[in-house]
């Protein structure tokens, strides 16, 4: 297993308490806390130049290592922001993608051309997506191709301040900060508490502060060839699941949830690619995510993948207006 999956395995279960391998590790969060700092102050004194875009660029991400719910809410938020009369485009690194150049998403792009979140961002909301290495100039590329575009959604990229942002959302699940020391000790990528426009918790409130979100499956899936299965079908009936994300067990959580029995779940560093995935002949249903579909479809044409559905309480979309609308009178 190759050492940055391994550290993705085993390190998190350290990152829950602050016991002795987390204290042997404290020296390099010092470090890395060191480095974090210099480089913010850099940037804040103008010796890093920092790109402001000529629209609003909002920015959504976390400040702990793994998953904690981003693209489900940048998708949430582009689908609120077309109902509210912006036309809004997404920009990202593009995350476990082998390319590195700046690009647009097509609805038919390869995940290893622009990785996997873009791609199923593109797909589910149909607003313009760009990727590229340095966020800024994906934004030029998507205005210049999309010059009607007014807001820019930026997946991840917090702790990317060579991007200008106008409002900063933070997602938290229900690790909250964990220990509450940095990376590697800890989970944090920059000191907690930090001052974002707004806090959601995908998960249990665990640090106080901030709006929650309810995270659950839809009640259906649909295979590569796009048929569409109803879950409740599969209730009594021995089923399999994987997922290549930060947390595979919350999606084969879940899936229990909704009241299936999962016969063997198969979790995956996040952003696998599936190139060396057996594509022999499925003995039991096989449930993805959708995030991994795209690419397990390519060999497995007949496993199911399950839409997440991510849904803020309204307080949080009030909140989110009102910081919005202060944009567009600007």
């Amino acid at each position: 297993m190759p050492l940055k999956h391994c550290l993705y395995q085993h390190l998190p279960k350290v990152w829950h308490s602050r016991n002795g391998l987390a204290r042997m590790l404290s020296p390099l969060s010092l470090l890395f806390g060191g480095l974090v700092a210099a480089r913010q102050g850099l940037y804040r004194c103008g010796l890093l130049p920092s790109v402001r875009l000529p629209v609003p660029v909002l920015v959504v991400g976390n400040v702990v290592a793994g998953g904690a719910g981003k693209t489900p809410l940048t998708i949430a938020i582009v689908q609120h922001l077309l109902t509210q009369g912006w036309r809004p485009g997404v920009i990202s690194r593009g995350h476990g993608r082998q390319t590195g150049d700046t690009r647009a998403v097509q609805m038919d792009s390869a995940p290893a051309d622009v990785g996997d979140e873009p791609l199923l961002i593109h797909q589910k909301t149909g607003v313009p997506v760009w990727v590229g290495s340095k966020r800024s100039g994906a934004g030029l590329g998507l205005l210049q191709t999309h010059p009607e575009t007014d807001i820019l959604i930026c997946d991840d990229g917090l702790q990317h301040w060579a991007l200008a942002r106008d409002l900063e959302i933070c997602v938290m699940d229900e690790r909250g900060i964990g220990n509450g020391w940095l990376l590697p000790a800890g989970p944090l990528r920059e000191t907690w508490p930090k001052k974002v426009d707004l806090l959601l918790h995908t998960g249990v409130n665990s640090i106080g502060g901030g709006f929650l979100a309810q995270r659950e499956l839809e009640d259906w899936a649909q295979d590569g060839l796009g048929r569409r299965v109803a879950l409740d079908s599969l209730i009594g009936q021995p089923v399999d699941a994987l997922a290549g994300l930060a947390r595979p067990a919350g999606f084969f959580n879940l899936l229990q949830a909704k009241g299936l029995t999962l016969h063997q779940t198969t979790p995956l560093p996040d952003h696998f690619d599936f190139a060396a995935w057996s594509n022999s002949p499925l003995t039991r249903t096989l449930l993805c995510t959708e995030k991994d579909a795209a690419k397990l479809w390519q060999h497995q044409p007949m496993a199911l993948a399950v839409p997440l559905k991510l849904t803020p309480e309204p307080a949080f979309w009030q909140a989110f207006d009102r910081l919005v609308s202060a944009l567009r009178s600007r």
